[in-house]
């Protein structure tokens, strides 16, 4: 599944391409893809709307269009938001087309149908739930360790769900937790200030360079932008599905185990 920097750097390619274009129709061809509204207001709402800003809330892609509506779109696991060039074909896993004014069509595709949009007026009503954002200005030492106080359960659980920390999956946490010399099985309420103010350092410094080599494409080649090119940062990962392979700082062998039914890595000897 994508995450902060796959559904970033999608957010910001997007906007780059589609920043005041205007929808001029859409064709709904798989229905379950509409959430909300009904695929039949869905359609009838759509046509005429401006693409004013391409955002991003955890892992939504949101686009404020005119009228004031918003375009929240989840790709769960095999979404992929394309921007294809007047008179290209459908792929078969195409599931909404939107028209755009100059000829260009705005494709979502999705392999295995769980991709999920929504139209509505209020972004909340969809996102409403979802927690901090690990990459704000104002999101600082402190307040983790707010977050974790209380919680006797094993961090990395913690740290994927996403009305704590919105936007981080198995890819990140596993990273930063690395990065932090942290046991994704360590009780998140054990950690020390020093220790706190580590791990946030690598949350964010990890998510940072992420977004920076465009996100993560892994094995199954599912993450694209939205031209189609892979992202480059999974040539930096340290211990995800690396198992069996040397530890980038101490040549331990990387261990893959099942952390609330996650398959998680880390490194047996540098996060003890």
């Amino acid at each position: 599944m994508p995450e902060l920097p796959e559904v970033e750097t999608l957010a910001r390619h997007l906007q780059h391409l589609l920043a005041g274009a205007v929808l001029t129709g859409v064709e709904v061809l798989w229905p379950r893809s509409i959430a909300l509204p009904g695929v039949a207001e869905f359609t009838r709402r759509v046509p005429g709307l401006r693409i004013e800003r391409v955002g991003r809330r955890g892992k939504f892609l949101v686009f404020s269009l005119s009228d004031g509506l918003n375009l929240l779109v989840h790709l769960r696991m095999s979404g992929q938001v394309r921007v294809e060039p007047p008179g290209a074909a459908l792929d078969a896993y195409a599931r909404v087309a939107f028209d755009l004014d100059d000829g260009r069509r705005m494709i979502f595709s999705d392999m295995r149908k769980f991709g999920r949009m929504y139209l509505t007026t209020d972004v909340c009503t969809v996102a409403g739930k979802l927690g901090r954002e690990p990459l704000a200005d104002d999101f600082t030492p402190s307040d983790l360790r707010a977050l974790l106080a209380g919680h006797k359960g094993a961090l990395k659980p913690l740290l994927l769900r996403q009305d704590v920390l919105a936007g981080l999956g198995n890819i990140y946490v596993d990273e930063a937790l690395f990065a932090a010399r942290l046991h994704p099985r360590r009780k998140a309420d054990t950690l020390s200030r020093s220790e706190v103010r580590r791990l946030h350092s690598a949350i964010r410094q990890v998510l940072a360079q992420a977004i920076a080599s465009r996100g993560s494409t892994l094995r199954d080649a599912r993450y694209r932008d939205a031209e189609g090119q892979a992202g480059e940062f999974q040539e930096h990962l340290c211990v995800y599905q690396r198992q069996g392979e040397a530890c980038v700082r101490c040549g331990t062998p990387i261990e893959r185990i099942v952390v609330s039914q996650r398959g998680t890595h880390f490194c047996p000897r540098c996060q003890r």
